[in-house]
């Protein structure tokens, strides 16, 4: 039995899930979610948590089963508490700005880049003086989410020498020594 599928999903209070069609709807305080779910994998609601159920150990359906209760679980979370990502510029000069869901990325390249968000994210952007610019991105939705934070970060990708790029804060970038001294 899949270790992940087999976990039940407790619902919190003012989330709601509906199942029509093999499509999972999930409603809550933060949005709505839907998640197409393949016919051989059932889902059962018990009074406040969820249950993903497989048919037999067939292989497809042994990775259905995980996959389906990860993806239901995050849509739950998402619409209950939200996800949240903070990305920073390390670099001289690199500045961002943002209006509405436009952001207008400075990163040492000869031009501007522009990139505009979907309406489902939230964008903020700060820039204090000392410190290295912040894109803070929230959503209820982890794949959307993740999947602009990845957009972001190939615009300047992270190089080991200085450390310079963009970066989610925390991150740990593993730097390289570079040219040793000569003979």
């Amino acid at each position: 039995m899949s270790r992940i599928g087999k976990l039940p999903i407790t619902i919190p209070a003012k989330v709601t899930i509906e199942q029509k069609d093999n499509i999972v709807t999930v409603k809550g305080p933060k949005g709505e979610l839907s998640q197409y779910v393949d016919p051989a994998i059932k889902i059962e609601v018990n009074d406040g948590s969820l249950t993903v159920l497989r048919p037999d150990d067939e292989k497809q359906n042994r990775a259905f089963h995980g996959l389906y209760r990860a993806l239901i679980n995050n849509m739950v979370i998402g619409v209950s508490e939200g996800y949240k990502k903070e990305l920073e510029l390390v670099g001289v000069g690199y500045r961002v700005t943002n209006t509405d869901n436009l952001l207008d990325f400075s990163l040492g390249y000869t031009h501007n880049i522009y990139m505009m968000l979907p309406p489902e994210i939230k964008v903020e952007t700060k820039s204090e003086r000392n410190k290295n610019p912040l894109v803070i991105l929230e959503s209820a939705d982890k794949q959307l989410i993740g999947q602009v934070c990845a957009k972001i970060r190939s615009f300047r990708k992270i190089e080991p020498y200085k450390g310079k790029g963009i970066r989610f804060v925390g991150e740990v970038v593993r730097r390289k020594s570079g040219k040793s001294a000569g003979k």
